[in-house]
C-alpha cells in the first residue's frame, strides 16, 4: 500500500499517535504534498517546540517522498475545482491542490478531513 498523509495525518505521526502510527505499519510508500509540508512548517513556526518538531520533519523526509506541483498536476486542479464548483461542495483551496496530487498519483490520503470524500476518485483513508 501506498498512501500521502495530509497535514493532520504528518501532525499525528509528530505527535506519536499511535492509531496513526499503526494504519502506516503496511504501507510500502509513505509520500506528502509539498502543500501539505507549507501548511506544517506554518503550523511549527508557531509552536513552543519547534526545534523538537523541525528535527522529526527532517528525519522524517529521509523516509518519505515529497510531492511536486507539476503541469499534469493543473489539470487535475482544474477537474476538481470545476467538478466542487458545479456541485456547490467547495473545499479549501490548499485542500484542492492536495486532492489533485493525490489524483495525479493515484494514491489514498490519510486525512481527517472529510470534505476530501466529496472529490471524486479520491480514496480518503482516517485513522
Amino acid at each position: 500500500m501506498a498512501v500521502i498523509l495530509d497535514t493532520n495525518a504528518l501532525s499525528a505521526l509528530a505527535t506519536r499517535d499511535l492509531t496513526a502510527i499503526n494504519r502506516l505499519q503496511s504501507a510500502k510508500t509513505i509520500a506528502v504534498t509539498i502543500i501539505s509540508l507549507g501548511e506544517y512548517h506554518f503550523g511549527i513556526s508557531q509552536s513552543r517546540y519547534r526545534q523538537e518538531l523541525k528535527t522529526w520533519l527532517a528525519s522524517f523526509l529521509e523516509r518519505a517522498q515529497v510531492l511536486f506541483v507539476d503541469l499534469d498536476t493543473l489539470t487535475h486542479y482544474a477537474a476538481i475545482r470545476r467538478e466542487l464548483k458545479n456541485s456547490g461542495t467547495p473545499i479549501p483551496a490548499n485542500d484542492c491542490w492536495i486532492a489533485a496530487l493525490v489524483r495525479q498519483y493515484r494514491m489514498p490520503i490519510m486525512s481527517k478531513d472529510r470534505h476530501f470524500d466529496q472529490v471524486s476518485d479520491l480514496l480518503r483513508v482516517d485513522w
